[in-house]
């Protein structure tokens, strides 16, 4: 089952994190992976771009099956092993819907990360502003608190759709693991920080776990005063 899998990663890579949380989730160990580099090009040669001709990463293949997109991937994952380890969908369709909400605002929160954290990265040096640094430091703390008030509501030891892990955390949760890396304070978030202590210990999350982050533990202190 799992040996005709195949996915093409790179370590702290939130869409690939997430495939591989939902692999391990859906006791689906022993797939064939490849962990690959950005730095060095190597999600755009030709083995990659055979299977994904965006030449992005994750790359994932079933049996003949190709699923490119990381949350295509981890539903793909879910429906066809529904009945094997965790049920990451709720049967009720009114918890799914919640479910759903949850993983694709995570997109708004992805965006909001990468500008809060990377805009000097992805930005040359000529074009940027402090008025854009300004502004998108502001618009993160927006949206922390926003994760933070979902959190809070749902009350202590909950995730992030309800009392049960769901697909919301496979896919979300790898977005929320860079903002104590980067030092966002426990004084500031304390439910998102709780949040993130707990869904680390999970098997699945312990399992994929960016390699490099195990090589090097400590971040940056770029949150530390967000």
């Amino acid at each position: 089952m799992a040996e005709d899998m195949l996915l093409f990663w790179a370590s702290g890579s939130p869409p690939c994190w997430r495939v591989m949380i939902a692999l391990e989730e859906k006791n689906l160990q022993g797939y064939k992976n490849k962990l690959l580099s950005f730095d060095k090009q190597e999600h755009k040669n030709p083995e990659v771009l055979q299977i994904n001709p965006r030449g992005q990463l994750p790359v994932f293949k079933h049996g003949d099956v190709v699923v490119n997109e990381s949350i295509a991937a981890c539903l793909y994952l879910e429906n066809r092993f529904k009945a094997q380890g965790t049920q990451l969908m709720p049967d009720s369709v009114t918890d799914q819907a919640l479910v759903l909400q949850r993983m694709f605002e995570g997109n708004t929160l992805q965006q909001k990360m990468y500008d809060g954290l990377f805009y000097e990265h992805m930005v040359p040096e000529a074009e940027r502003h402090e008025s854009a640094v300004k502004r998108h430091r502001e618009n993160l703390v927006t949206e922390l608190k926003l994760w933070e008030s979902y959190l809070e509501k749902m009350g202590k030891g909950s995730y992030l759709a309800g009392r049960s892990f769901s697909m919301a955390d496979v896919v979300v949760f790898p977005y929320i693991a860079f903002f104590p890396r980067f030092g966002l304070r426990k004084e500031r978030y304390p439910r998102l920080m709780e949040y993130y202590e707990m869904v680390k210990e999970r098997p699945s999350v312990k399992a994929s776990w960016p390699p490099h982050w195990l090589e090097n533990p400590q971040g940056q202190e770029t949150l530390k005063d967000l």
